[in-house]
């Protein structure tokens, strides 16, 4: 398994999917845009891309982009798992790994590549690491974009690991975003409730596996350090902080360590979010005084490029732990006849949009799925579109579910609304803003409706023979391709029963 993102980053140049790019570039939106242009051009083959030239800035100092991007492959390195699996298996490989958390394991100073270089007092630049300026309208250069935030609740000191975003304001200071309801808005609201400073790490250039468990909201009472540690099959390496008392990686290009002192705010935003729209716009927000800075040599500064799919850094990669973890939650809770969860990256980045297979087992069934499912933790925040859809429909085959809703939904049945949901400062659609913290979710029923399934017009479908004799040739017939796989077949004993 790799041990830090320079491993991963090997793995990944060994698959061909990493692009050097030594042509000088601009920090302010031309770095962004390549990345923009890659993903628009390329689509889901578009490469990992290392800066190695940036304006301005020395060139001991890289710029990493589209990191996981859409790329079903380098999730795959990052996981630790074969890169020939389907969608389904990653949900299903993130379940079991999500279940198998392992606590970070503190080593040595002198053993942690992060202490390289110190910098202290005086010596703190925060300018000396590239920042991008990602879209025309946003409100400064971000530093801050693929990182992991790390804060200590006040009650139980329970360390949490976030993604948020830093707007370098000066040298020595920070912006920090938090969403109202995040964790780390939460920690640092109750440090300031006792009048006290809080805490915080920012982690640029992390273990891969921190990424993609930095990047969504898991239990409260749990640190995303064992999730990230269950993603590797081993502990994530941490030593103790130089400035405050948190754990740090070890093994991260750079961290930076300091305080949020009560009530000090500095203008931040706007910036381009994973809507592709604007977020909010320029506001107060709280600012992190920056204590020590730690980096290795050559540090690689990790961006998140936030836009419409597949150029947002991180859809697929939170598609997959939404979907794993709102299917976790559903057979927790008891409900039986699950088959499958996929949140779809296009959906605003995974989070607007649910898809559940099932079995229906009793009268219901179906709404007591799509009720559960829109208010788990991981499927709360945001979401607009739930959809309920029968064992026979793949749900990770967006062909198959508009099927599902265009023959099985009747939409005066089988569509509810809830209203007043948890939702998010960046939905463009609540106006005016004040709206936003509120939003709703539409419920959608595209099964077949229960208490007629007998009734209900029977689906063609092929007889599992004549598939079995077509594919045993496919490749005799021309065609180079695998034959696709099919949900269900014909059954002509189920046939005669119910005619």
């Amino acid at each position: 398994m790799y041990k830090d993102l320079r491993d991963w980053l090997q793995q990944v140049e060994e698959i061909g999917e990493l692009k050097k790019v030594s042509q000088q570039v601009n920090p302010e939106e031309e770095l962004t845009g390549i990345a923009y242009m890659a993903c628009k051009t390329l689509k889901e083959k578009a490469p990992a891309l290392l800066f190695e030239n940036i304006k301005g800035y020395d060139q001991q100092s890289r710029a990493l982009i589209n990191i996981l991007g859409p790329s079903v492959n380098r999730l795959a390195l990052a996981m630790g798992l074969p890169t020939d699996l389907k969608i389904k298996d990653y949900v299903e490989a993130a379940r079991k790994r999500i279940d198998n958390r392992i606590k970070p394991l503190e080593i040595d100073q002198k053993d942690a590549p992060i202490n390289e270089n110190v910098m202290t007092g005086d010596e703190i630049d925060l300018t000396r690491f590239p920042a991008p300026k990602f879209w025309p309208l946003d409100g400064g250069n971000y530093l801050g974009t693929a990182d992991a935030i790390i804060t200590k609740s006040p009650e139980d000191s329970l360390l949490n690991v976030g993604t948020f975003r830093l707007m370098v304001q000066n040298k020595n200071q920070l912006g920090f975003y938090a969403s109202p309801g995040k964790d780390a808005r939460i920690h640092y609201e109750g440090w300031w409730k006792r009048n006290e400073p809080c805490e915080i790490a920012a982690v640029i250039g992390m273990d891969p596996a921190m990424f993609i468990t930095s990047g969504w909201e898991f239990a409260k009472n749990v640190s995303e350090y064992e999730f990230a540690g269950g993603i590797k099959g081993e502990p994530i390496e941490v030593v103790k902080g130089i400035a405050t008392d948190l754990l740090v990686p070890a093994r991260a290009e750079i961290v930076i360590e300091g305080v949020l002192r009560p009530h000090n705010y500095m203008p931040e935003g706007g910036f381009g979010e994973f809507t592709g729209y604007y977020g909010r716009p320029q506001a107060e927000t709280p600012v992190i005084d920056v204590k020590a800075i730690r980096f290795r040599n050559n540090p690689i500064v990790t961006c998140a490029l936030m836009a419409e799919y597949p150029a947002c850094e991180h859809a697929l990669m939170v598609s997959i732990i939404k979907s794993a973890l709102i299917m976790n939650d559903l057979e927790k809770i008891g409900i039986p006849g699950i088959k499958g969860v996929y949140c779809y990256p296009a959906a605003a980045a995974s989070y607007g949009m649910i898809v559940v297979s099932m079995e229906q087992k009793y009268a219901g069934h179906v709404s007591q799925v799509l009720s559960i499912a829109s208010q788990v933790a991981a499927g709360a925040y945001y979401t607009k579109w739930v959809v309920a859809v029968e064992e026979d429909v793949n749900p990770y085959d967006i062909n198959q579910v508009l099927w599902a809703m265009s023959t099985r939904c009747n939409p005066v049945d089988d569509i509810d609304i809830l209203r007043n949901t948890l939702s998010t400062w960046l939905d463009p659609t609540q106006n005016p803003a004040d709206k936003r913290p509120y939003g709703s979710k539409a419920l959608i029923n595209a099964c077949r409706e229960h208490k007629y399934l007998h009734q209900f017009a029977k689906r063609t479908r092929m007889r599992k023979e004549t598939y079995d004799k077509i594919a045993e040739k496919w490749n005799e017939l021309g065609f180079d391709a695998s034959p696709a796989e099919l949900e269900t077949y014909e059954d002509f004993v189920e046939q005669k029963k119910i005619f």
